[in-house]
């Protein structure tokens, strides 16, 4: 019999500390946010990480970016509410509520909020070898154009996060918009 997880109310929302199966309402689930690239809801916890497939909510404000990258393993994405503008292999494909994005293992993407609200997007990616099998943050003249990109190529997400606000725990502020407001 799988045990229950134990959620705990932690400064970022309520996050599960031990493995196990659980339910958590988004508005009550860990979330982080930052001023220039949005706001996620993260389901596993630090201590009590997915081991097969990872999961996140992702909040883009008009204009604001996901940093363009590719993994070594499959991503998919779901927009569930709002429009953004997706950056894939170098191209720009606008995207509304209800698309589904399929990234095969090493496509270069990225998300941009676009529209007059807030667009929100449901992330997965498979976990297998991560993070030995890792991460690349590739130079792009596209996702620079549109604040998603890095000037050098790196596989080290500190670096291509440097220049950028940090990560905040806890919910957006302004819950306006969403579909669980």
């Amino acid at each position: 019999m799988v045990e229950e997880a134990r959620l705990e109310q932690l400064e970022a929302g309520l996050t599960p500390v031990s493995d196990g199966w659980f339910v958590v309402n988004v508005r009550d689930g860990a979330w982080v946010t930052n001023e220039a690239l949005g706001a996620a809801c993260v389901f596993e916890g630090d201590d009590a990480p997915f081991a097969d497939v990872g999961f996140t909510l992702l909040v883009l404000q008009p204009g604001q970016p996901s940093m363009y990258h590719r993994e070594a393993n499959q991503e998919d994405f779901l927009v569930l509410a709002g429009e953004c503008l997706l950056l894939v292999e170098g191209e720009e494909r606008p995207l509304e509520a209800w698309d589904f994005v399929h990234c095969p293992p090493d496509t270069e993407h990225a998300f941009v909020g676009a529209g007059d609200g807030p667009c929100v997007i449901f992330m997965t990616g498979a976990r297998k070898g991560w993070p030995e099998k890792g991460i690349v943050y590739p130079r792009s003249e596209l996702a620079l154009r549109h604040g998603a990109g890095v000037e050098s190529e790196t596989s080290s997400p500190a670096e291509a996060y440097a220049a950028l606000p940090k990560w905040k725990p806890g919910p957006p502020e302004d819950w306006n918009g969403l579909p669980w407001a």
